[in-house]
């Protein structure tokens, strides 16, 4: 190979190189500094418990400490403001549901943040809810529960306004001949022990919240909202199963940050937390919060969220929910 030749192979492979070098130049490092994942509901929920499994994993992978912060308030408005104004690097993230996204906004005549303020990480998984009542109610069955509230009406609690228990509630009521009182409570912990007490009549809630008072008989479980049934109760039926599907619905737990943080973080995170949710210990975590792994990231997750944004607000607008 002459000297030209081999001046002009080098000058080639240099800027073969150029791009690469270029994309890491302007990749942020991350995480550079502690991470803190804003939980917009309170401690001992199921969104809590996830991000405290999955920022386990991300610390001791990563080097770096993964702090989880509960941030509740106004269904998960205050938090999720809180992370729409941070700074946009990937050391503040929100970790909450979908509901902060697809009821919220047709529910308060205003919001804390815009819709663009946030965009999505990954959807991490999903679960159903599980329509229970307390037994001095005398139902037994979802066809029990439908003669007595066409005939007299029932009180449901749920973990607040806005919350998937109250659009279950809402829902129940517009599709079915039940009438159905809404009661929120502050969480779901309350929001049971409200059923428990005889407080309310009935709930549909978080299937781990609801299960051990099923096995020792102080909540009769009739049925789940999730399209499979639950992994914790898998002899209930769910919902379609029994001929509404009307009244089908499933929480999404999700991970978002705000808008303008670099795609390469973004891609970071997702790749990190997808990982997480692989493992055998946060899979067996998952299995005793009745979670189904989802896994969706980018385009697809802002799909699924823009769709049930649209769903959810022909049922706030169809039954008249109020956000007091």
């Amino acid at each position: 190979m002459n000297r030209f030749r081999r001046h002009t192979v080098a000058a080639l492979a240099c800027a073969a190189l150029l791009p690469f070098a270029a994309s890491h130049a302007q990749a942020p490092a991350w995480p550079a500094k502690p991470v803190t994942f804003v939980n917009n509901f309170p401690p001992g929920g199921p969104s809590d418990l996830l991000a405290r499994s999955v920022a386990a994993v991300l610390q001791a992978g990563l080097k770096q400490p993964f702090v989880v912060e509960n941030k509740a308030g106004a269904s998960g408005n205050i938090g999720a403001a809180q992370v729409a104004k941070a700074t946009p690097d990937g050391h503040t993230v929100l970790v909450g549901i979908d509901t902060t996204f697809t009821i919220n906004p047709h529910l308060y005549p205003t919001m804390p943040f815009k819709p663009g303020d946030l965009k999505p990480v990954v959807i991490m998984a999903s679960s159903g809810l599980l329509l229970g009542v307390n037994p001095g109610t005398g139902i037994k069955s979802f066809g029990d529960l439908l003669s007595q509230g066409r005939s007299k009406g029932l009180n449901f609690s749920s973990a607040g306004n806005g919350s998937p228990g109250h659009l279950a509630a809402a829902t129940l009521g517009n599709s079915t001949p039940v009438k159905a009182l809404h009661v929120p409570y502050r969480g779901n912990t309350p929001a049971v022990t409200a059923i428990l007490s005889g407080e309310v009549d009935g709930g549909i809630l978080a299937t781990p919240g609801m299960l051990p008072h099923v096995q020792s008989g102080r909540i009769t479980a009739l049925a789940v909202t999730s399209a499979r049934r639950s992994q914790l109760a898998p002899q209930l039926p769910t919902v379609a199963e029994l001929g509404f599907k009307a009244l089908e619905s499933e929480v999404l737990y999700l991970v978002m940050v705000p808008a303008a943080t670099p795609d390469a973080v973004v891609q970071a995170l997702a790749t990190g937390i997808t990982d997480a949710l692989q493992r055998p210990d946060v899979k067996e975590r998952m299995k005793g919060l009745d979670l189904f792994f989802e896994g969706q990231t980018g385009a697809a997750a802002a799909q699924r969220l823009a769709d049930l944004n649209t769903r959810y607000g022909q049922i706030v607008r169809a039954t008249g929910m109020k956000a007091d």
